[in-house]
């Protein structure tokens, strides 16, 4: 097969002969540890190991988002397991080392870092009390702190330092008792850091849109009949180039924000609708108790539920890139959650419902009760599932322009068959995730290499890293896919390589240690660092 004559996508055939090519690529293709085994669908750039930090903590989120301070050649790096920030060294990518582990007076959950400042959101004594940004040096050193809202979940400097944002989640408690309202803090830069204090810190809150018409594909379901600014969860944020504008993921709610930087305020709440994956391109292997790999098209309907976003300029516009990892409300006083075999279907919408909910079709597939029933008549008239299983450009109004359909678990089937949709802490888990969110895409960065502009996208569950051209985004093309994972190892003495891209970090080349751009990746699973080339080829 001459993958580097296909069109963007592996494989659009029916799901027998697909089985039959996927066979014939097993055993062409058996996969080692860390093989490399990279169809290309367009030769342009590729990804290189050049060096890994190790935390040597496994399962205890030791290495997830990062930052980088081109004028130390430091890593910041969030450390969930011992609530720190770590500071790496990575002069010497080859051998990058540990400067400093930094307290930052609680458990960080985000890091960002702007000319020598570093930024860390920490959350408050419970995640429904305010939290905090603590600001430090490169060398680890505190400068100032201030308040922020309830759990913060995400903070982004805005490109001309003048603004820091974060997503302020709200989450409610396990009983779901106390549900605070999400929003974004504003963060006024421009006093100095030094000198800011909480009067600096303005709220794009979200009481606006409690009575407002949204559109029918926002969700707003939780317990106790929440107001809209308290069932709107900020998850991400992106800001455009010119520093005017932010947009923020609302990953529950399957939304997106627009905000005005300026006047603190968010004008608009963009639904983003939900992907038929009934028609061609948009396959997804449902169940993981069929014990193969079955890409196909059922009758249901993808929540694109992004996690991550960024944002990006070509050809005079701006762009949106989202990672559609999906996600589900659960909790003890709470949870949407489910199993399609578990619903009662409308006759008439599938007549079919005693085979779709075998286990072998849909019926392990999770989806929700809280969206889908839409007569009230107490039987599921369309069926959803989490996430999309894909990334997708948006232009910066929220207008669907790509998505890369079921490009991840095609090019993922292909390479690594015999580990298809595993999970990310244990081996031998081949399908155990396609009754859930199959690869699961988590973040997603964009970089420019050689006048060109790149979407780098982590998959948290199988693990490795997607790389698409999207210099033209409505024709983003495939170009490379590199997982450092060893599937032969074991995972719990930090013998598998790298598991669970969590957050990745796009160094330019001029800003880059070894004079060629990178890519930096935290391992969530294995407590690792990643540090990549990214080669023109």
């Amino acid at each position: 097969m001459d993958f580097g004559k296909q069109p963007k996508r592996i494989s659009r055939t029916p799901k027998y002969f697909l089985m039959s090519v996927l066979t014939a690529l097993g055993l062409l293709m058996a996969t080692t540890a860390q093989a490399d085994v990279r169809p290309k669908m367009q030769a342009d750039v590729e990804l290189t190991k050049v060096g890994t930090y190790e935390t040597g903590v496994f399962g205890g989120s030791a290495a997830e988002i990062l930052a980088y301070d081109e004028t130390t050649q430091r890593l910041f790096v969030q450390n969930a397991a011992t609530a720190t920030i770590d500071i790496i060294d990575i002069g010497d990518a080859a051998n990058p080392s540990l400067v400093a582990a930094v307290d930052p007076g609680g458990q960080p959950t985000n890091v960002d870092a702007h000319d020598g400042v570093v930024a860390v959101t920490v959350e408050g004594a419970t995640r429904q009390e305010p939290g905090s940004v603590v600001f430090l040096d490169a060398d680890g050193q505190l400068l100032n702190q201030v308040t922020v809202g309830p759990r913060p979940d995400m903070l982004v400097f805005s490109p001309n330092g003048q603004w820091l944002l974060t997503a302020n989640e709200g989450l409610p408690n396990d009983d779901y008792t106390v549900d605070p309202e999400g929003s974004v803090s504003i963060i006024d830069m421009r006093p100095g850091v030094d000198r800011i204090t909480d009067a600096d810190v303005r709220t794009a809150g979200l009481q606006a849109y409690n009575n407002a018409t949204l559109d029918p594909s926002v969700r707003i379901f939780g317990a106790n009949n929440p107001s809209v600014a308290q069932d709107l969860e900020p998850e991400h944020i992106a800001i455009s180039h010119n520093s005017r504008t932010a947009w923020v993921s609302f990953q529950e709610n399957n939304a997106i924000g627009v905000i005005d930087i300026r006047k603190a305020e968010v004008t608009s709440i963009v639904g983003l609708g939900f992907k038929d994956h009934s028609l061609p391109g948009n396959g997804l292997d449902a169940s993981n108790r069929d014990g193969a790999i079955n890409i196909q098209n059922w009758p249901v309907l993808g929540m694109y539920q992004p996690d991550a976003i960024t944002a990006y300029r070509t050809k005079g516009k701006s762009y949106i890139v989202t990672a559609n990892e999906g996600d589900a409300r659960d909790y003890d006083g709470f949870s949407e959650e489910t199993r399609v075999g578990d619903l009662v279907l409308d006759p008439v919408a599938y007549p079919d419902a005693a085979t779709l909910q075998l286990d072998e079709n849909l019926g392990r597939l999770k989806t929700t009760t809280a969206t889908g029933d839409s007569d009230g008549d107490g039987d599921v008239d369309q069926l959803y599932a989490y996430g999309a299983r894909s990334f997708s450009i948006r232009s910066s109004s929220g207008e669907l322009v790509f998505d890369s359909g079921d490009d991840f678990e095609q090019i993922t089937a292909a390479q690594l068959p015999d580990n298809f949709n595993s999970t990310d802490d244990e081996n031998d888990t081949f399908d155990g995730r396609s009754d859930d969110k199959g690869p699961e895409p988590e973040y997603v960065v964009v970089g420019k290499v050689a006048g060109d502009s790149y979407a780098f996208i982590g998959l948290e569950r199988i693990g490795g890293i997607m790389v698409y051209n999207i210099t033209d985004p409505a024709n983003a093309v495939f170009v490379d896919y590199l997982n450092t994972r060893d599937f032969a190892g074991d995972p719990e003495v930090g013998g598998a390589g790298d598991l669970s891209p969590e957050g990745l970090k796009f160094i330019k080349a001029d800003d880059s240690p070894t004079g060629k751009a990178l890519l930096v990746v935290g391992f969530e699973v294995s407590g690792t660092v990643g540090i990549f080339e990214i080669n023109k080829i």
